[in-house]
């Protein structure tokens, strides 16, 4: 049988954990896998000695990839191989941010996570005809639920409950500038443990306010760490409109948020950050009809608790290449995008 080679594409020090479940599926396969990122990304220092890390354009068309896998919106065209979107965020338009449905034209495959999303997405491949879609789950999620997450809650001390604070950095939608001053009053009081994670993008002079609140109730974790051992170690999560609050939800958790775009019963929101306290309160003894609420939300974005998503991913990558994409219409020209991507990685040749 032909040993298939894997790109895996990022854009951002995030991407590690949604494209390494994929690596870790394509190598159990007998496959071969490599990463590539975008310049001025050092990647390096977080990958293993065993991962392999191709630096050029040239490194990329001589490993001449079978497939590349992409969390992002774009993806170089003179990349070889098919090129399968598997998305950055889970569901980000059920969470108020726009453009998690517009075509770029850059794509052979949508990756989906559940029935709305594919609905659309197939929808749209009727209309555009360049594309296909196969509903597989999400490969960053198969972690979770495979029992491959470090256990945090040794290395905390004291048993007490866990809350653990995320943002989202979009400045319409971000709680991060307005709770410092609360989140600092919290944690001196002692009650509960805080991890705090912050969204790559945010600010740097905000998410240097957040790096000095720590000390020994509160610890801070930088966005390229690993978040799922915060995930599983926390009890509560207050958060404000970012999807990482699905991810924690898919662990039956409950989440507070700090005036949601995205309010419901699934959600306790609250307005004012003198309700923060008794919110987290409420939710570490959350009442029935607020976890039914979040389960039935939660089941429409990612009902797949396998933990083999990433698995069919590749199943719906090898499927297409062995089927060829002569049946799909000739992509958009994009010659704007394709130009700057050409800029990016220092590649001027259209062919």
């Amino acid at each position: 049988m032909k040993v298939r080679r894997y790109l895996l594409y990022a854009a951002q020090l995030y991407s590690l954990s949604i494209l390494r479940p994929l690596q870790y599926a394509i190598i159990a396969r007998g496959d071969r896998a490599a990463w590539f990122f975008d310049p001025g990304i050092d990647a390096a220092p977080w990958l293993a000695p065993d991962e392999n890390l191709l630096r050029t354009v040239g490194e990329v068309k001589a490993y001449n990839p079978d497939a590349v896998f992409v969390p992002g919106n774009v993806v170089p065209d003179f990349f070889p191989g098919l090129k399968a979107q598997v998305f950055h965020g889970l569901a980000n338009d059920f969470v108020g941010k726009k453009g998690h449905y517009r075509i770029r034209g850059f794509f052979d495959l949508y990756c989906t996570r559940a029935a709305e999303e594919t609905r659309i997405f197939s929808e749209m491949a009727q209309t555009y005809g360049h594309f296909e879609v196969a509903e597989t789950g999400w490969p960053k999620l198969d972690p979770l639920f495979r029992g491959r997450v470090r256990d945090l809650r040794p290395d905390l001390g004291k048993a007490r409950p866990i809350v653990l604070y995320a943002s989202t950095f979009s400045p319409s939608m971000t709680s991060a500038p307005y709770l410092v001053e609360s989140i600092r009053h919290l944690s001196e009081k002692g009650a509960w443990q805080w991890l705090v994670t912050l969204h790559p993008k945010m600010p740097a002079q905000i998410v240097e306010k957040y790096r000095r609140l720590a000390g020994p109730n509160l610890r801070f974790f930088e966005s390229h760490d690993d978040i799922w051992p915060l995930l599983r170690a926390a009890d509560v999560m207050l958060c404000d409109t970012s999807s990482i609050m699905l991810e924690f939800m898919l662990l039956d958790k409950p989440v507070v948020t700090y005036r949601t775009r995205s309010p419901g019963p699934h959600l306790i929101d609250v307005r004012d950050p003198g309700e923060i306290e008794s919110a987290i309160t409420s939710a570490l003894n959350p009442q029935p009809t607020l976890m039914a609420a979040m389960q039935a939300f939660i089941r429409r974005f990612h009902p797949y608790r396998d933990g083999r998503s990433s698995e069919r991913v590749l199943d719906a990558a090898d499927q297409l290449m062995d089927k060829g994409t002569a049946h799909l219409k000739s992509k958009p020209i994009n010659v704007i995008r394709k130009a700057k991507l050409r800029r990016k990685l220092g590649y001027y040749r259209w062919r």
